[in-house]
């Protein structure tokens, strides 16, 4: 009997995320009929810097929408130019990470790296009242993440070996290591790179939206950070 490979065998949680996020970019175009329509709907899950103003009681969801607003609006998207770039991103990155988390601890990672993304919107963007919408800052997440273990010796990018499940257990490089590596340190000047080209708008990848390049770094600091509170596998010492 033939085994599946495991980079062509995507994790049901990473499936499963993608067919929410398209599930949700369907209602919003068959339920929400009108203009007033979609702009309330934003109101309620969007991320809204102006929200959290002392003296702002304009927005749907008091409270509530305060708190679940740092994740809900990483599941709404734009449009399918928003929806395909955020989901091809995310397949690779996002499954690597679930292989080795496993679903219930993936799910949190992707909830605290959305919520690390939202808080440094926030205070990069006060008061606007501008939706910021979109699982980029989680995919950034996804990326930093990843990077602590695919380096790795035997690791999925050691010699390829993406076939092999146990590439995906290899100890972690710690956080002091992986700051160390060549190959990281590159991925790194390239990613911030390109997220100083976003900033610039030099670069829009097809997408109407501005591109909220502040909450791509936040994502992403969180997940290269705050990585090993996740990791069941470990890091290597130093």
């Amino acid at each position: 009997m033939t085994r599946s490979e495991p980079i062509f065998n995507v994790p049901a949680v990473v499936l499963a995320f993608i067919a929410l996020f398209a599930l949700i970019r369907a209602g919003e175009e068959l339920l929400l009929s009108s203009e007033c329509d979609i702009e309330e709907f934003l109101a309620y899950f969007a991320f809204i810097p102006a929200r959290y103003d002392a003296a702002s009681d304009t927005f749907p969801g008091g409270v509530g929408a305060q708190v679940w607003t740092f994740a809900t609006y990483a599941f709404i998207h734009g449009d399918l130019v928003h929806l395909g770039v955020n989901s091809a991103w995310f397949l690779p990155f996002g499954s690597a990470l679930a292989r080795r988390f496993g679903t219930l601890s993936f799910i949190g990672f992707f909830i605290v790296t959305s919520a690390a993304g939202a808080l440094m919107y926030l205070f990069t963007n006060t008061g606007d009242m501008s939706e910021m919408i979109g699982s980029s800052a989680a995919v950034s997440g996804c990326m930093a993440g990843a990077i602590r273990f695919v380096f790795q010796p035997g690791g999925p990018f050691d010699t390829f070996r993406s076939g092999n499940e146990a590439a995906y257990r290899v100890p972690a490089a710690s956080l002091v290591a992986a700051l160390r590596d060549p190959r990281i340190l590159v991925f790194l000047v390239v990613w911030f790179g390109l997220n100083l080209l976003f900033g610039l708008d030099v670069v829009s990848l097809g997408i109407d939206q501005p591109i909220a390049w502040q909450a791509h770094i936040g994502g992403f600091a969180a997940g290269l950070v705050l990585f090993s509170l996740f990791d069941p596998v470990g890091s290597q010492s130093t």
